[in-house]
C-alpha cells in the first residue's frame, strides 16, 4: 500500500482510502497558493489591457527564465513566495497583449470558450488524479522531452508562420499541459513533491499554456482564413 495513503475500515467493512496528512497539506497550501497567484495574474493581465502594452514575443522569455530560477533557488524559504507572484504576474501581464488582439480580431468568444474550458480541464484531471490516485511517475520522461520538443517547435513557428504548424504545436501543448497537471498532481499525493511551492508554479505554468494553447486552437478554427 502506498505510504501516503492510509487504509481505514469502516463499520461496515469497507475500506476506504484518505490522504496522507502531509500530502493533504501540501495540496491544501498547493491549491491556496495557485488560487492567488492566478487572481494577480488575471489582475495584471487587466492592467496590461488597460496600458494596451506591447505584445513581447520572445523577450517574454528572459523575465520569466530569471523569475523561474530565482523562484527554484528560492522555494524553501519566504522570499520564494515573492519570487512566485513576480513570475506570476509577468505571466498574466504579457497575457494582457495577446487578450486584446483577440478581442479586436475575434471578439471575446473564443477568449471565454478556452477559459471555461480550461477550467474544465484543470478539474476534470484533478479530480481524476485524486480519485483513482494513480501514481504517474513512469510519464516523466516522456513528459519532459515532448514539453521541450513542443516548445522547440513553436520557437521555430514563431518565424515561419505556418498555420498548420501552429495550430498542431498548439493542440500538442493542451494534450502535455493537462498531462503535467494530471502528473504534478500524482506527484504529491505519492510523495514526489513536498514542496508546494514548486508543485504551485508548475500547475500555474501548465494552466497557462493550456489556456494560451485552447485560445489559439479557438481562435484559428473561428477564423475565417
Amino acid at each position: 500500500m502506498d505510504s501516503n495513503n492510509r487504509t481505514k475500515t469502516m463499520p461496515s467493512g469497507i475500506q476506504s482510502t484518505s490522504l496522507d496528512p502531509a500530502v493533504a497539506k501540501v495540496l491544501k497550501n498547493t491549491y491556496f497558493l495557485l488560487s492567488l497567484t492566478l487572481a494577480f495574474s488575471a489582475i495584471m493581465a487587466g492592467v496590461s489591457m488597460a496600458m494596451n502594452a506591447p505584445y513581447f514575443g520572445l523577450w517574454t522569455l528572459l523575465p520569466y527564465v530569471l523569475c523561474l530560477w530565482m523562484t527554484e533557488k528560492n522555494k524553501n524559504n519566504a522570499s520564494g513566495i515573492i519570487w512566485v507572484f513576480a513570475l506570476t504576474g509577468w505571466m498574466g501581464f504579457t497575457l494582457g497583449p495577446i487578450l486584446n488582439m483577440f478581442l479586436a480580431v475575434r471578439g471575446a468568444e473564443p477568449i471565454m470558450m478556452a477559459l471555461g474550458s480550461t477550467a474544465l480541464i484543470f478539474f476534470a484531471s484533478s479530480a481524476y488524479v485524486l480519485t483513482t490516485r494513480k501514481n504517474l511517475s513512469f510519464m516523466t520522461g516522456f513528459l519532459m522531452t515532448g514539453m521541450l520538443v513542443a516548445f522547440v517547435a513553436a520557437i521555430a513557428n514563431y518565424f515561419l508562420q505556418i498555420p498548420a504548424l501552429s495550430l498542431t504545436v498548439s493542440a500538442v501543448f493542451a494534450l502535455l499541459s493537462t498531462a503535467l497537471i494530471m502528473w504534478q498532481t500524482s506527484a504529491i499525493i505519492h510523495g514526489g513533491e513536498r514542496n508546494y511551492i514548486s508543485a504551485t508554479v508548475t500547475l500555474f505554468v501548465m494552466l497557462y499554456n493550456l489556456f494560451v494553447s485552447l485560445l489559439q486552437i479557438f481562435g484559428l478554427m473561428g477564423g475565417d482564413d
